[in-house]
């Protein structure tokens, strides 16, 4: 998560817009839509829209984790990790009774349930460190490749070949000592799920509180707009916990359109395995793309997958959001300590979302705002993992706290 300034500038220039990057980003966007629903269906088309309101909130908001955990780890504040708290339990909520229900007119819910066992620690592990050398989460990566970053797209694409070996070491990782999936609202019931949610993430965010203002003698307030009027609407940036709020809500239309909650990877697993079957690697006869739903998957247009549809909206959504603000500025000049991270960080994320059942969207966020207990032992564990990798940076170069 990028750091925003807490005071705004007395004097700001004047907004250009981009004109190229906003034209092709609005056009995709208007077309993508209109294709997918004629090809498809409107379901789909509604998905590829939320897709790009996530980017576009994501982009304004700077809303990653990995920026905001490091942020906690090195100088001890904890305002974005407050904010994702609050996040996830304004989302949990809705999200919990709504997969208790079952089913909402007609459309079928589920929450984001898995295992808990070896394979998510260790894949939330991994998760956690390739997050800060890779510079961004699942959902960073996305918004930041919409944004023009060029080093974030070596991140994806390495994310990319990551998630793909992953599921060919999938099945030994589920072979692992586990116990099932773990969902609170069946054991507590509705409330009891709740209260445990709520209660667990409040804990987080007073934990935060308390050890900043030890550090610090008081707590960072959210940064007031830059930009005069309702300009900062389109402009940003946006404060942490708006953002975090829209979030949610757009988790929520999601799952209630979808009939599961927000998730990211699983699309960049099988866009790796259309590839590679695609140049004669033969990905259909691995374990995990035997199974029916894998099959079906790997056989069919990417356009049926609701997660590949939401990742193509949310890189949109974030261009479309940096082309209004003029800030759409692709860097080819990429370090070398800086590109071998990249590289080493998407591999790590890529593998370790796939054992650990999703990332820092699809298992935490939407695995705790759904009531899952896997959803927890993957914070804990990417926690770990991320705090690990702060301190591994300066290996690389990557001494700061903005991303790279």
């Amino acid at each position: 998560m990028s750091d925003i300034s807490l005071a705004a500038p007395k004097y700001l220039p004047p907004v250009t817009r981009d004109k190229g990057p906003f034209a092709v980003a609005a056009v995709v966007l208007v077309l993508g839509f209109l294709a997918i629903t004629m090809l498809v269906d409107l379901r789909q088309g509604a998905l590829f829209l939320i897709g790009g309101a996530l980017g576009a909130t994501l982009y304004h908001g700077s809303f990653g984790f990995t920026g905001g955990w490091r942020r906690m780890v090195v100088e001890k504040r904890g305002r974005a990790m407050r904010a994702q708290m609050l996040m996830i339990g304004v989302a949990a909520l809705a999200m919990i009774p709504l997969v208790a229900a079952g089913s909402v007119g007609g459309q079928g819910i589920v929450g984001a349930a898995a295992p808990v066992g070896v394979s998510v620690l260790f894949g939330a592990a991994l998760f956690g460190l390739g997050m800060q050398m890779g510079g961004g989460c699942g959902s960073g990566t996305l918004f930041t490749v919409g944004g023009g970053s060029a080093r974030m797209l070596v991140t994806l694409v390495f994310f990319i070949i990551g998630a793909l070996v992953g599921t060919a070491h999938l099945p030994f990782w589920l072979a692992q000592p586990s116990l099932p999936a773990i969902s609170l609202g069946a054991e507590f019931g509705i409330a009891g799920a709740i209260a445990v949610t709520i209660t667990g993430l409040a804990l987080v965010a007073l934990v935060t509180a308390l050890i900043e203002r030890k550090v610090h003698g008081n707590l960072e307030s959210e940064p007031v707009p830059a930009r005069p009027g309702w300009s900062w609407l389109w402009l940003g940036p946006w404060p942490l916990v708006g953002a975090g709020l829209l979030l949610a809500l757009l988790n929520v239309a999601t799952l209630l359109v979808a009939g599961h909650p927000w998730s990211i990877t699983y699309g960049f697993g099988l866009w790796g395995a259309k590839i590679a079957s695609a140049i004669g690697v033969p990905v259909a006869g691995w374990e995990f793309w035997t199974w029916p739903a894998q099959a079906q998957a790997l056989q069919s247009s990417v356009l049926l997958d609701t997660v590949s549809v939401m990742d193509f909206g949310l890189v949109l959504g974030a261009a479309l959001a940096a082309a209004i603000a003029g800030k759409f500025a692709p860097k080819a000049k990429l370090p070398l300590g800086s590109l071998l991270a990249a590289i080493f960080g998407g591999l790590l994320m890529g593998y370790g979302a796939r054992l650990s059942f999703g990332c820092n969207i699809g298992a935490l966020f939407s695995g705790i705002a759904t009531g899952s207990v896997h959803g927890w032992l993957w914070f804990a564990a990417a926690f770990v993992g991320s705090y690990a990798g702060v301190w591994l940076r300066p290996v690389f170069g990557l001494d700061g706290l903005v991303r790279k």
